[in-house]
């Protein structure tokens, strides 16, 4: 199985992202990980105006463009990433603006994939299914609170781009709330 650094450079495909995307392909990682909210700040899913606010005040690097023609990329993918993730461990604007500038990139890729492994699958299990198949080995993802993949190792889909891809379209489905 693939490092979290390496499953998480896996979602860098789908940059680069207006602010409204990057704000809510972070809110899914950060939500999957099921990292509890220390406060208000910290709950609030990131939006595009936060994004903005984010670059305005220093956290998140410029982005390539101006306005709604504004597009952001892995960087800031790990920038807003590596924000929310703080401020969901009860760290305020300024702690995190200050430890943002000792962040080196690999050290920050580090730092969020990491906290994110659970999310990104790399703490995924191996399980054997013993009644149609003895023999075949599973993958069991978590996607959210009670919700698993399971995949079957020897399958086209257990590729870990096209499990990330499944677990994303799974969550998407889940927070739409004219899903149920």
């Amino acid at each position: 199985m693939d490092s979290p650094v390496t499953l998480l450079r896996a979602h860098s495909k789908q940059a680069p992202w207006n602010a409204r995307g990057l704000a809510a392909h972070v809110t899914a990682l950060v939500d999957a990980a099921g990292m509890r909210p220390t406060n208000a700040s910290a709950r609030a899913a990131p939006s595009a105006r936060a994004v903005r606010f984010y670059v305005a005040s220093g956290l998140l690097d410029r982005p390539e463009g101006a306005g709604t023609a504004a597009t952001y990329n892995y960087r800031h993918f790990l920038q807003l990433l590596a924000i929310k993730i703080r401020q969901r461990e009860g760290a305020t604007l300024e702690t995190i603006k200050r430890e943002m500038n000792d962040f080196a990139g690999d050290a920050l890729e580090r730092r969020v994939a990491s906290s994110l492994a659970p999310a990104l699958g790399a703490g995924a299990d191996t399980v054997q299914q013993h009644d149609d198949e003895p023999n075949a080995a599973w993958r069991r993802v978590a996607v959210a609170e009670g919700v698993e993949l399971h995949v079957r190792d020897d399958s086209p889909a257990s590729r870990d781009s096209t499990i990330i891809a499944m677990r994303e379209a799974v969550r998407a489905a889940i927070g739409r709330e004219d899903s149920f």
